[in-house]
């Protein structure tokens, strides 16, 4: 019934301009008939949950019934929120003022919310850190985010007056200062790796992918839908497997800003950061499957955010998967593991 009810809601809310638009492109790419493409595209959102976007972007025109099931399509991806995430548990993911608050122990920095009722608190932290961030408390992929400086405003009154007029939306964060080595892969922005994990009924917390986000050409923001890149993390290791991949599919071995190469880059404290995320996993244990946006610095790992929504389409991109199998086989393997530790 689930699955009925995510199909007709996609129906409803589709944009069918940028449907013709899929369709055509991948025309001529192929030359298949646009009708052929359409019929394909409807019996794979039937069969596999796929959308016309996880259809383009995973190239399902290219692969067999086999692989295609083999994929982790938005209404699959759709279906593990549903299971693992209870609804009326996930608004302190979804405010990143409230998962502050929620997460304090693991972000290791300075924040504060604007409420419009605390001005000395935020006028306190303003004096504390002159440079600071500011994000918009409900949001994604980055936007809205600014990096701002005391000294670029008449006076604290002035700077105050300017983050109110967007209360009770906005938090302050302080500045985080990265590990030396990440610093040396892109200095412009601080790059996260997001890490998917699942917590099943059985409590265990299982790591289901990790990447690697890079900022590039000057952008503060390191999401891959907001001008950056991304490249796959093993999750046993914390080693880049493959090169970066921006939204345009360009590849990189190396990073073109700082020429520090991309592919084979370690992460530092790798270990500490997954145990920082089985920790985090623990909070809420009624919100199980999470990606978590994970920070390096000097002094350790620390949280960014978390996201209630784990998307589904950056860990199958085509350039990092050759061998044109998708995610759900990981899951698939943790699901028959909590089979068997539940009995």
């Amino acid at each position: 019934m689930g699955k009925m009810r995510f199909l007709l809601q996609r129906l409803l809310d589709m944009n069918y301009k940028a449907m013709l638009d899929k369709i055509g492109s991948i025309h001529k790419k192929t030359g298949r008939s646009r009708l052929s493409i359409l019929r394909d595209m409807q019996q794979c959102a039937v069969k596999y949950g796929a959308g016309y976007m996880d259809y383009d972007l995973f190239e399902m025109y290219n692969l067999t019934p086999e692989q295609r099931d083999t994929y982790l399509t938005r209404g699959r991806n759709n279906e593990f929120v549903i299971k693992y995430n209870d609804k009326d548990s996930m608004g302190d993911l979804d405010d990143k003022a409230r998962f502050n608050a929620r997460f304090q122990a693991f972000l290791h920095r300075e924040w504060v919310p604007v409420t419009g009722e605390n001005r000395e608190a935020v006028l306190a932290f303003l004096e504390r850190h002159p440079v600071f961030m500011a994000k918009p408390t409900v949001g994604s992929c980055g936007r809205g985010i600014e990096k701002l400086n005391t000294a670029d405003f008449p006076s604290l009154d002035a700077l105050y007056a300017h983050l109110a007029e967007q209360a009770p939306r906005l938090e302050l964060e302080e500045v985080i200062r990265q590990h030396p080595a990440l610093d040396a892969l892109y200095p412009d922005s601080i790059n996260t790796a997001r890490v998917v994990t699942l917590r099943g009924k059985s409590g265990h917390v299982y790591f289901v992918a990790a990447i690697l986000r890079i900022g590039n050409g000057g952008k503060f923001v390191d999401n891959f839908n907001n001008g950056g890149m991304m490249a796959p993390v093993d999750v046993e290791t914390g080693v880049v497997q493959k090169p970066a991949i921006d939204k345009q599919k360009n590849l990189y071995t190396e990073h073109p800003a700082t020429g520090a190469a991309i592919q084979g880059f370690a992460l530092p404290d790798w270990a500490a950061a997954k145990e920082l995320c089985v920790q985090a996993a623990q909070v809420i244990p009624q919100v199980g499957y999470i990606g978590w946006d994970v920070c390096f610095t000097p002094d350790g790992p620390c949280l960014v955010e978390g996201n209630q929504y784990p998307g589904n389409d950056l860990y199958q991109i085509p350039a990092h998967t050759p061998d044109k199998i998708g995610m759900m086989p990981v899951f698939r393997a943790i699901e028959a593991e909590e089979a068997r530790l539940n009995g």
